[in-house]
């Protein structure tokens, strides 16, 4: 950090001087799902310093981001925090290889499935069958 100095101001300077080619694509990615309105899965502390870029570029993309679960890396919950982002459970995970990531969006399909397709009380006649 002293060598580059990166000015933590301007996202695009801290990605050139400590960033990373995965952290800018992924910064990337984000932008343009976000763009499309598509919702992204933030797994571990890289994809979380990608999404710090990306939310330092355009704000408006959190609304957009979903932290998968809270990593035991430091620097990994002080993003999110950052951000403004509650992850979807604590494992006590580590470098897991995106192993967050695939239980987050299981949880967040099945997630969708309750919402779009449970059946109400009403529309399945539960309310009714306890009156009788």
């Amino acid at each position: 950090m002293r060598v580059n100095k990166p000015d933590c101001r301007d996202a695009i300077d801290v990605l050139a001087k400590v960033g990373g080619f995965e952290i800018g694509g992924l910064a990337g990615i984000m932008l343009a799902a976000g763009a499309k309105r598509v919702p992204v899965v933030i797994d571990g502390f890289i994809s979380a310093a990608a999404a710090l870029i990306a939310f330092s570029l355009a704000p408006r993309i959190k609304d957009y981001m979903i932290a998968s679960h809270s990593s035991v890396e430091k620097g990994h919950k002080i993003i999110l925090d950052y951000i403004g982002l509650k992850p979807l459970f604590d494992l006590n995970l580590r470098l897991g290889e995106g192993t967050g990531a695939a239980l987050g969006i299981n949880l967040v399909e099945a997630s969708i499935k309750i919402l779009t397709e449970m059946a109400t009380f009403n529309a399945a006649h539960v309310s009714e069958r306890s009156k009788q």
